[in-house]
This record gives C-alpha cells, structure tokens and sequence, in this order.
C-alpha cells in the first residue's frame, strides 16, 4: 500500500513549510496550545460488533478531558455512526458535508461532555472515493486548523474487517483494539490483528477488554490473545486495561449519557479514569507515521486507489 505518493511531495514541502514558518512566529502563550509534537492520533477497533467500542470511546475521550487533555473524536463509522446517539447529541453537519465541500471542518465541530470535540461521521465511504486532487488538498488543509487545537484526536472505527476499518485503524499512530471475554470476540479481534499485520505491516496493537467480571478475567482474555498471536503473527499486544461489567453502564446508555458523566464514581468509571491515566503516561510510539494530515492523508490516498 502507498502511503506518500509522489504526486504530493510538493504540497506536502509546501505545507511544511508553512507550518515550520508559523510555528516560528509563535511566543510562549498561555493560550493552552497541544503538544509541540503535534496531535496523537489513536484509532480505536474491534473484531465485532457488539463489544462496546464506542462507548469505550466516548468515555475515555472523557475521562482523558478530564485529565487536562483537549481530545477530538472522530466517528469514523460511515454511514452507521453512533456517537452522537450514545451522548445525546444531534449534530446538523458532519464529515459528508466537508468532503462535499458545503462546509469546513471547523462548521461540522460539535461539543460533547467534559469539554470534548466531535466530527460526525459522513453518509457513505462512496463520498471518499469520489474526491479529486484539489478536494483531498483542500480538505488536508483545513485539517491543519484542528493539528494546533487539540492533543489527542480518537478514532471510533466501525466494527469488524472492512476496507473502511483499513483505512482510518492504519493510519493512526496507534492502535487500541477493543475484545470482550466471548470467545468470538476474541477469535475475531485475532483475525482483525492477523489482517492488519499480515496485509499492512501493522505490528503494534494494544489491548483494552472490556465487559470483564474482573482483572483476572481480563488479563486471561489478553494472554489467551497473546498466546495465539506470539505463535502466528510477528506482533506485539501490550495489555491497555480492563473495564468491568457494570450495570451502570446499561443505564447510562438508555439515558444516552457516558458513565463517567452520569455515575462518575461507579466501577466503571473508575476504570476508565485509570485507563485514560495509562494512555497519558505510555511513552507514545516513534512518529513515524506523521500529524492529523498524515492521517487523513493516508485514509483518503487509500479510498481513491492511489
């Protein structure tokens, strides 16, 4: 798969540039600018549906939010996006509308709980593979307003082995992949891993159970994951965490609330405090794999066939 193809060498030249000259110009405000190496970009998978990724999204988006993090969430699920359902939103744009070119980025931004920022998702993957040249350039463009605003950007994927789940899971920095205890989740979180590293060259996953009775119970879930993937694959899972069942949860989505927001000192919720703590405190990967408009970059190159 190309990642950076040659056509673009001269934008991208361009644009860095740019981005070095107006970073010069910058003073040390206190205007709580993200890091100065650029946004982290966490694409968020699962094997199946049914495992609560996004709600395991929306709440550690919110849980890191609440750790001082400016966070932005990307529903990435085409066509099927959710997040705005399970937070009680109702957004009147979202991502369609920019690749259309009616609306920016900044138009179709909505607030969510705790100081957090949404991109709905779009209508169709068909809208991806329809963008020219000069609407890829210009959508990567606006991408560089967001690069500055925010230190984490979240990555809600649909679930399972799509082309769609390639496009956005490959191009993020890192991985989270979501499985529950059910043998099927486990059995197709592994044949997700196997795709992504036999298909992309992707060799680092981390690994969040959730839906778990309790520690024990996750940490048997990773090593039963990790024993088939060490034997199999050249990879390498690094345990995330665990939340626990917890029927606080259930309510909290009927009430399209996030547990950490409605119940903040249920079980659940503290697992996703400790959780957002851990992904704060992991030394983030070599940056080889570039911004927000290296994500986008490699997403949108892959819909279009280049």
């Amino acid at each position: 798969m190309s990642t950076v193809p040659g056509t673009g060498d001269q934008a991208d030249t361009l644009r860095q540039m740019a981005r070095t000259a107006k970073s010069n110009t910058k003073t040390d405000s206190p205007s709580g600018l993200s890091d100065p190496q650029g946004i982290r970009v966490i694409s968020v998978t699962s094997g199946k549906g049914g495992v609560g990724k996004s709600n395991v999204v929306s709440n550690l988006a919110i849980a890191l939010s609440a750790q001082g993090k400016k966070v932005l969430l990307i529903d990435a699920d085409l066509g099927l996006g959710n997040l705005d359902v399970l937070l009680g939103l109702s957004p009147v744009y979202n991502l369609n509308h920019v690749l259309n070119g009616e609306k920016s980025i900044i138009d179709i931004l909505i607030d969510g709980p705790a100081g957090i920022k949404i991109i709905p998702a779009g209508s169709g993957i068909q809208e991806l593979t329809s963008l020219g040249q000069h609407e890829k350039l210009k959508l990567l463009d606006e991408l560089d307003m967001l690069e500055e605003q925010f230190d984490i950007m979240i990555v809600d994927t649909e679930a399972g082995i799509s082309e769609n789940v390639t496009y956005f899971t490959v191009a993020a920095q890192e991985i989270f992949v979501v499985v529950t205890p059910e043998p099927t989740s486990i059995t197709d979180v592994y044949a997700l891993i196997k795709l992504l590293a036999t298909r992309y060259s992707e060799h680092h996953f981390k690994v969040l159970v959730n839906m778990a009775k309790d520690s024990e119970e996750a940490l048997e879930v990773f090593r039963k994951l990790a024993n088939v993937a060490g034997r199999f694959l050249d990879i390498s899972l690094d345990y995330l965490g665990c939340v626990v069942k917890d029927e606080k949860v259930v309510e909290a989505v009927k009430r399209q609330k996030a547990v950490t927001e409605l119940f903040p000192d249920s079980e659940a919720a503290q697992c996703f405090n400790t959780l957002a703590k851990r992904v704060i405190e992991n030394k983030r990967q070599s940056r080889i794999k570039g911004n927000i408009q290296f994500f986008f970059r490699r997403m949108l190159d892959t819909a279009g066939g280049n």
